[in-house]
């Protein structure tokens, strides 16, 4: 009979039921999501194509359901998204530069990623508005 040595239980890693959420952890969770959402949203621009390449009434089609109030959303999360996963995309990359580790730097800069994103997304649909309700973009 061989002598086993007792096999210890490793402790579980901590997980969303143990820690309360942080701008990190959710800008993270976010930055994936936003992946998703692009990924998604390439079957709005597969649509567009075929459209195009079908000929004026498939694209009027395309056109009118952009101008619906779903197809203003998607949209416009699809900027959202754009927008979101480029400037998390940034942060990771000078996270990775060494820089940002700081609890409450990092806790900054998840924030500031959060407005950057709300910001260039307004300021982009503010401008596409502006085009279409003045007559075009100036």
């Amino acid at each position: 009979m061989t002598d086993t040595p007792l096999k210890k239980e490793r402790p579980l890693s901590p997980h969303l039921q143990i820690y309360k959420p942080q701008i990190t952890s959710i800008s993270s969770i976010l930055h994936r999501l936003s992946g998703v959402a692009l990924t998604l949203g390439l079957f709005m621009v597969t649509w567009a194509l075929i459209a195009l390449a079908s000929g004026r009434e498939s694209y009027e089609f395309f056109i009118e359901f952009c101008q619906s109030i779903l197809g203003q959303l998607i949209l416009i999360g699809m900027t959202g998204a754009f927008f979101y996963h480029m400037s998390t995309g940034l942060r990771h990359f000078i996270l990775d530069s060494g820089f940002l580790y700081e609890k409450k730097i990092a806790s900054l800069s998840g924030w500031i990623v959060l407005a950057i994103a709300t910001v260039l997304t307004g300021a982009t649909w503010a401008y596409i508005y502006r085009g279409m309700f003045i007559g075009g973009a100036s």
